[in-house]
């Protein structure tokens, strides 16, 4: 972070930021920089847009369409993990499903492939899985502002688990692909460091079934696990994470 910021006065810009011009917050985030972190005139603030650069920027005034804000002077700073992750997850109900995104942005996670299984509690129609969608990406992005990364991860469409795997098996494998299962033999340290990045694949509540576990072994998965206990969806991924971040990333 640019040293002299306040903590916690990160914001996200989806546009344009260059030193020396203007921009305008929008007014969604305006109300929340006024009325929750209680920022005012005057008051310096990080921007960021994904490019991977901090922009250091003054609130000028609020108007009826947002915030405006002077964009001061820029810096890179690359905080993301040497291991590119790719979390496949499947979707959990509600705060869990939430909860999940939060954290794997914390720990470093490249990006998100959310999957519909069949244990998967949670069923949207194509309107409120679009809608859905905008809100774990916004869960991400307010992740990214919390953290310090200036690179916000990508959340993949929903998809089908059993469409998904399938389209694995034909595309040659990119990395290591690792499933989470407690019935496997495995475990993290007993594997050699992935020369790419790895696609991680954890079941929603209740796990996958073990006709989508065999799909994801044709489809080159290895399923590893993470000690004797079985661990909860909103664990699970977590701790995958933390565990790849010690043996192979930047813990």
């Amino acid at each position: 972070m640019i040293q002299g910021a306040k903590p916690l006065t990160r914001l996200y810009f989806s546009g344009e930021l260059q030193p020396g011009r203007k921009c305008l917050l929008p007014r969604s985030q305006a109300r929340h920089a006024v009325r929750v972190l209680r920022l005012k005139a005057g008051e310096e603030i990080i921007l960021f847009n994904g490019d991977g650069t901090e922009y250091r920027a003054v609130i000028e005034r609020p108007t009826e369409d947002g915030l405006v804000v002077q964009v001061r002077e820029s810096q890179a700073a690359d905080r993301e993990a040497p291991l590119p992750v790719t979390l496949a997850q499947g979707v959990s109900s509600g705060e869990r499903m939430d909860f999940t995104l939060q954290k794997a942005v914390e720990l470093g996670v490249a990006a998100i492939q959310p999957l519909v299984t069949s244990r998967s509690i949670v069923r949207l129609d194509a309107e409120r899985a679009a809608k859905r969608l905008a809100h774990w990406q916004g869960v991400v992005i307010a992740a990214c502002e919390q953290c310090g990364r200036n690179r916000v991860p990508r959340v993949e469409p929903l998809r089908a688990i059993d469409e998904w795997t399938r389209a694995l098996a034909r595309a040659p494998a990119a990395g290591v692909r690792l499933l989470l299962s407690p019935r496997a033999s495995t475990g993290l340290r007993n594997l050699e460091r992935p020369e790419a990045g790895v696609l991680l694949l954890a079941g929603p509540e209740g796990g996958l079934a073990p006709e989508e576990e065999r799909d994801a072994l044709a489809a080159g998965f290895s399923a590893v696990r993470l000690g004797p206990r079985v661990l909860r969806t909103e664990t699970a991924a977590l701790a995958a994470l933390a565990a790849l971040q010690a043996l192979w990333g930047d813990f």
